[in-house]
Order: structure tokens, then sequence, then C-alpha cells
């Protein structure tokens, strides 16, 4: 199983409006508005903005997949490694993931994305 491509970047800021009106005025799109995140595109490739009160998650980046199927097999194959991996969850846009340490240390997301990108809130 191979990932598909590098997806998102997700950055923790401390006031969301702030950032999100810096990463607006460099002409990304708002995909996803929340109040503990937010969820910007610029092309193929996104910037989650994780809020002081979001603890779903931190700072990481994300493989996107094209198939929840595709995100199961590949948990299933790192687990089966030895890798500790958490759970596949399926998210209130549409998306399913689960997180893992790179053997850096680094968190990194295994990411299913439906059919024509990320779902959008905004409209």
């Amino acid at each position: 199983m191979a990932v598909n491509r590098l997806g998102h970047v997700a950055i923790r800021v401390d006031d969301m409006e702030r950032a999100k009106a810096f990463y607006l005025g460099l002409g990304m799109k708002l995909i996803w508005d929340a109040e503990d995140w937010a969820y910007l595109g610029a092309g193929n490739e996104g910037l989650a903005l994780l809020g002081p009160n979001y603890k779903a998650a931190g700072p990481h980046f994300a493989f996107h997949f094209d198939s929840r199927d595709a995100v199961q097999a590949m948990h299933d194959q790192l687990k089966a490694d030895g890798v500790s991996v958490g759970g596949v969850h399926d998210h209130r846009d549409g998306t399913a993931s689960f997180y893992l340490r790179d053997p850096e240390g680094n968190w990194l997301e295994m990411l299913y994305e439906p059919p024509g990108g990320i779902p959008s809130n905004q409209g």
C-alpha cells in the first residue's frame, strides 16, 4: 500500500481569526471553519489551523489517500509491522484518518480524502 500524496500540514495557532486573515490574505481559500480549527486550501494542498482549544491532534503533516479502505489497509500494515498507530476515526468533515509518529518522533496523519477533496462547510 502506498500513500497517494502529501496533502496538508497542521499548525498550532494562538489567535484563529488573525491566522485565518493572514493565510486568506496570501490567497488561500477557506474550506472548513469551526470554532476550534480551520482548513484552508491552495490547489490540492491544505493547511489546518489548530486553535488553542483543539485537542484532537497537535501539529502534524498528512498523507492523503483516495479511499477509506486504503487508509485501513495502511493502518493494518503498519500495525502488523509493529508500528504504534492510533485507531481509524471518522471525522465531522467526512474524512477518516489515524495518527502515528515516525521513527524521529514527528506526528503524521494518514487521511482518507473523499472524491472532490475535503468537503467545505462554507456555503
